[in-house]
């Protein structure tokens, strides 16, 4: 009895590959989307390609910020550096840096630079004593009354200046005036105030007398977590509070003097501490968890802070705001964020289920690079490209500020490295460059739209490589963890194509992975895969097999 044949096509097919996508660490990821990566960059899409060498700028023994304003700054132990030279003395620890005009602040020591003067000093000023004589005085060159202090021998301009809103402690025979008036004027030892704010003795309450014991007269200014500048003022909070200092001074942050220049400060309602602030299309925006907050207008008789419930800044992730491409990013307990002034949208779904936590970042313009630690507890440095949505893995670098500076890029990292990154322009010459750059490209899982079980006989590649650089493909079946090696390493210094030859190996999908050192820009990528396709016998043959 003749049988019925059992007809078979070779199935070989070809999958090219010429467009290459960023970092997609889900299981549904494309082909030619990345399911890991080290050290990619977008400049080159289309192609997958390698970042540009750093440059080491400067290292630091006992690092604790990096500041840009007019020059770049930092604070490397007790000392506070402005391009390149000691200026000032601070205390050790981690710094939050601001500027308005000529001054740079630093919190929490409360310190400020003038960098036109060269002057260095503390926002507070503070003078105590044992005894302190609140009298009559003068006032724009007329007698006025009750409006006088008065300390022998000291002079108050040592300490503060006219407009100061200053505290005075310690009284207790009038404890009414343990208050904090203005400063009017100063003559030598006296400080003059408005007419009659000062209770004194007397039945009519203009008779000098004199307070003991612990005296003490005080310009404050408030214990900021975070601070930024807004239309001439500088901004910050602290757990509960926003503040803003007077108009275009940074001493005074208590002058409530009825004027459109007065400081001015606000408690929210909400639950939890504030987690960050930031200058953000002409107005200062303050972040809780899971509340943003916006303050609209000029004056602070019309500022009015405007609150939405949706998610903010993470805890730890204050340093995570950054505006690329016009758009303000930042980390949440729900992963990266992008706002442009309504309702945050998220734009970290290429990480998968991961989730990220210590966050610090800056930009370029139109990149937005991120540390972030992982779930795992390990940094890694992310770049997302605003322009065409794609996020790239750099490599475990774990920075803790960024700055730019003169067109380019720096970061600080825990090592007290000051780096340049991206694409850099005119570096300063003391700048070293990084050695050659080591690299990993590795493809999700590649099925070519076919449940059935496939093998790869051939691979083909163009790429180009730097002078120096080579390449090694790997090849994954069934998520065995065994990388097969594909060829020798690549590494001839030219652009050209490579026809790899693999030992066939039947399986349900398989992975490749590219590691090499050195520049690289990958063109296209040709698999040659087959499968062996079962034919259905036609009716025919059927009959001619009975």
């Amino acid at each position: 009895m003749k049988l019925p044949s059992v007809l078979y096509a070779d199935g070989i097919k070809k999958g090219q590959q010429v467009k290459f996508g960023g970092l997609n660490h889900n299981l549904g990821a494309d082909d030619g989307e990345l399911w890991d990566m080290r050290n990619l960059t977008s400049d080159y899409f289309p192609l997958l390609a390698t970042r540009a060498p750093r440059r080491l700028y400067k290292t630091l023994g006992d690092a604790g910020g990096l500041f840009c304003w007019e020059k770049l700054c930092w604070t490397d132990g007790t000392g506070f550096y402005y391009g390149g030279e000691r200026k000032g003395t601070v205390t050790a620890g981690q710094k939050t840096f601001a500027a308005l005009g000529a001054y740079i602040v630093i919190f929490p020591d409360k310190a400020w630079y003038n960098t036109l003067t060269g002057e260095f000093g503390s926002l507070e000023a503070t003078w105590s004593g044992s005894s302190l004589t609140f009298t009559n005085g003068k006032l724009y060159e007329e007698d006025a009354e009750a409006n006088c202090i008065q300390a022998s021998g000291v002079n108050w301009a040592d300490y503060f200046k006219a407009g100061d809103a200053v505290t005075i402690e310690g009284c207790t025979k009038h404890p009414e005036n343990n208050k904090t008036p203005i400063i009017r004027e100063i003559d030598g030892d006296k400080l003059y105030f408005y007419e009659y704010i000062f209770t004194l003795d007397g039945e009519d309450g203009v008779t000098p007398y004199t307070e003991t014991g612990s005296l003490s007269v005080k310009r404050t200014v408030p214990d900021l977590l975070y601070v930024c500048e807004n239309e001439n003022r500088l901004w910050g909070c602290d757990k509960t509070t926003i503040y803003a200092s007077k108009l275009g001074d940074i001493f005074n942050w208590n002058v409530y003097d009825g004027l459109d220049t007065d400081s001015y400060s606000v408690d929210t309602g909400s639950a939890g501490s504030f987690t960050a602030c930031v200058s953000y299309l002409g107005y200062p925006i303050f972040f809780k968890e899971e509340h943003i907050y916006k303050v609209y207008g000029s004056i602070p008789s019309n500022f009015e802070v405007m609150g939405s419930a949706t998610l903010g800044v993470a805890e730890g992730s204050a340093g995570s705001l950054a505006v690329a491409g016009e758009i303000l990013f930042y980390l949440s307990r729900a992963g990266v964020m992008a706002y442009s002034g309504g309702i945050p949208q998220p734009v970290g779904a290429a990480f998968g289920l991961e989730r990220h936590k210590n966050a610090a970042a800056g930009s370029d313009g139109l990149k937005y690079y991120v540390s972030m630690q992982g779930e795992n507890g390990a940094w890694l440095l992310h770049v997302y490209d605003a322009q065409r949505g794609m996020w790239h893995t750099e490599d475990a670098t774990h920075a803790t500020h960024f700055a730019r500076y003169d067109g380019n890029l720096y970061f600080l990292n825990d090592a007290g490295e000051i780096w340049i990154t991206g694409n850099i322009q005119d570096p300063p010459a003391e700048a070293e460059p990084e050695g050659p750059v080591e690299w990993v490209a590795e493809f999700g899982d590649f099925t070519d739209d076919n449940p059935d079980k496939k093998g790869v006989s051939k691979i083909q590649i163009r790429l180009e490589l730097d002078e120096g650089a080579e390449v090694q493909v790997y090849i994954q079946f069934d998520t065995t963890g065994e990388w097969l090696k594909v060829n020798g390493a690549l590494g001839e210094g030219t652009k050209r194509s490579y026809y790899l030859p693999i030992i066939p190996r039947r399986g349900d999908h398989y992975r490749l992975r590219m590691v090499g050192t050195g520049g690289c820009r990958v063109y296209s990528m040709v698999r040659e895969y087959y499968c062996l396709l079962y034919t259905s016998p036609s009716p025919r043959d059927t009959e001619r097999s009975r």
